[in-house]
């Protein structure tokens, strides 16, 4: 049996209901799961990553608002606290990171440093 632990991330109303969106369609492969993570690079030295994949060992699950995701044990000391949104306007389209623990983001908002 696999322990739902307390979510060290946030979605946003709108955050959810874009991941429900995408994981209803006939189309998804049920047999993959949302990740949350960074890795290395972009141009404040590092990068979120949020999508969809097969669970790996190491993996710690987690639950929030009915959305389950998995994340590694190592990323949490970088993400521990971070809000993600979805924005649908006409300027600005996609997934957004509101995060504490970065010292500095890029203009892109999807890279930065800690």
């Amino acid at each position: 049996m696999e322990t739902l632990l307390l979510s060290p991330v946030s979605f946003t109303n709108t955050a959810i209901a874009e991941i429900k969106r995408i994981t209803q369609q006939i189309d998804f492969d049920q047999s993959q799961v949302l990740r949350v993570a960074v890795k290395g690079g972009g141009c404040s030295g590092m990068t979120y990553v949020l999508g969809f994949d097969k669970k790996e060992e190491g993996d710690t699950i987690y639950a929030f608002s009915g959305i389950e995701y998995v994340m590694k044990t190592a990323h949490e000391i970088y993400l521990l606290g971070m809000e993600i949104n979805w924005e649908d306007g006409l300027n600005n389209r996609g997934f957004t990171f509101k995060n504490p623990n970065a010292s500095s983001t890029c203009g892109c908002g999807t890279s930065f440093a800690v």
